[in-house]
């Protein structure tokens, strides 16, 4: 062979290998499965009471959480040269004072019967009792201007979903509204079945609290017919079409609430002004009804496992900058509806053009040691080809985790594509995928604590995730957004 020819062919393999390799491997050696079991103790532990967002719960966790992110080399990057980013919390909710008079009797609100969602409704009508009818049938009642009584039914609702018994009212309420607004029912009221039943303990507090907005973005109380529950113990209430009066009022209140953002400069005098965006939550669900004889809900897994891996990625990206800029968001208020994520897309600390791609985190710490699922790897919730194929090509280098595919289908009974904080990104047009182990049967209870996560499963999400992250935050060239994605459910 032409020596010459040979040394062409050596010239342009060196050339082709350096173009592949043009920046530094990970530095994976400076995540420690010690600093995640750490600072996990600590961040999930009782002293923050469950960490309810609009609580002092909340506001305490997020000076520990600046605290670490300085320690852990993160520069502030929130408002005014703090870590702090702050937003106003909205509270909707049905005071006491509300009342609900069926024939001769005056009913007690949260004792004899619940309201689903908060509403202002001032009405007088008659009941009908629809017993067992199906939504498909309910055309043939005249319910048009006047409340309809039914009997809850599970028909056609999926059962192969976590929290069943809590969500379950929601399901039923979701399968009769339309049909019963549609034919003018002034309101519904629902008899409970042996589910709803045992859904009343879970459902009390959720009911109680009320709806949680954003300003600017859900801060108005909806326009909604009435729902409400009463238990089939009192369905004689509702029999032989007796007349109801009903008047429901709803007082907002507000909260402060707080995403927690520090950052880490690139090393390219360019690139260092784009941005890798690291995600995930730092609230959970405060203090709720005992389970096993506990009621602080310290979310461990969801989403302190996410926190956690986040600080130690942090501690990666000081001993070793990549060429682009690392943004770490812990957001808030993630449990009443996505609002710190919400609130931060809509005002991002740095230009919305320059976030190249958003990481999230939720619930990294649980269930089998090799699999996991990217949400957003699959059509239709996919919205960045290279994205995705980074984070496959970082699995493939070194945690190899065999993808549970069917948790990103949108037949999925979960929806879990569309619960958590990378969603109000991807709805802004960023690339943007969900590292998750999925659920657990400890998933929102106060069993979800420090010493039941998996620490060698919770090491190698982290180490996927930083290996995804390094790709993006090194390569010459941005994932792009598909061209025509658009997220339906």
């Amino acid at each position: 062979m032409n020596k010459n020819y040979v040394f062409s062919l050596l010239g342009l393999f060196i050339l082709a290998f350096g173009n592949a390799q043009n920046y530094k491997k990970p530095l994976v050696s400076a995540i420690k499965e010690a600093d995640l079991r750490t600072d996990m103790y600590q961040l999930a532990a009782d002293q923050f009471w469950g960490r309810e967002a609009g609580t002092l719960d909340e506001l305490k966790v997020s000076m520990w959480l600046a605290d670490k992110a300085k320690e852990a080399g993160m520069k502030p990057a929130g408002d005014n040269g703090t870590f702090f980013q702050f937003f106003d919390m909205y509270r909707h909710q049905v005071i006491p004072q509300s009342t609900l008079k069926i024939g001769d009797n005056s009913l007690k609100l949260w004792k004899d019967f619940l309201v689903a969602e908060p509403v202002n409704a001032s009405l007088d009508a008659e009941i009908v009792y629809a017993g067992n009818t199906e939504p498909e049938d309910l055309a043939k009642l005249n319910i048009q201007g006047k409340i309809l009584a039914i009997n809850a039914s599970d028909k056609n609702i999926p059962k192969d979903m976590t929290l069943f018994v809590r969500r379950y009212p929601g399901f039923v309420r979701n399968k009769y509204y339309n049909k019963a607004s549609e034919l003018g029912a002034k309101a519904i009221i629902f008899i409970t079945d042996d589910i709803s039943e045992q859904s009343w303990v879970e459902v009390l507090p959720q009911m109680t609290r009320g709806s949680y907005g954003v300003e600017g973005l859900r801060e108005k109380i909806t326009n909604n017919i009435p729902v409400l529950w009463i238990k089939r113990e009192n369905a004689g209430w509702v029999k032989n079409n007796p007349k109801a009066s009903l008047s429901l009022i709803t007082e907002t209140y507000q909260y402060p609430s707080v995403n927690i953002i520090g950052k880490i400069e690139g090393t390219d005098p360019v690139l260092k002004n784009e941005y890798v965006l690291l995600s995930g939550h730092q609230d959970h669900d405060g203090i709720r009804h005992p389970v096993k004889n506990d009621t602080i809900y310290n979310g461990a897994d969801d989403n302190a496992s996410t926190c956690v891996a986040m600080l130690a990625m942090a501690r990666a990206y000081k001993k070793q900058p990549g060429k682009r800029s690392i943004l770490f968001v812990f957001h808030g208020a993630e449990e009443r509806g996505l609002l710190g994520s919400r609130w931060h897309a809509a005002h991002p600390v740095v230009p919305k053009e320059n976030i190249v791609a958003v990481l999230n985190g939720d619930m990294i710490g649980r269930n089998e040691n090799n699999e996991a699922a990217l949400l957003g790897g699959n059509s239709p919730h996919k919205n960045s080809e290279e994205l995705v194929k980074m984070a496959e090509d970082a699995n493939n280098e070194s945690t190899k985790f065999k993808y549970l595919k069917d948790w990103d289908s949108p037949s999925h009974a979960e929806y879990f594509y569309f619960r958590s904080d990378h969603l109000p990104y991807a709805k802004i047009g960023i690339p943007a995928i969900f590292f998750t182990s999925v659920l657990h049967d400890q998933y929102h209870t106060p069993q979800d604590e420090s010493e039941n996560i998996n620490y060698k499963k919770l090491f190698k999400m982290t180490e996927w995730m930083y290996r995804t992250s390094w790709k993006v935050a090194n390569e010459t060239v941005r994932p792009k957004v598909i061209s025509n994605f658009s997220l339906e459910r």
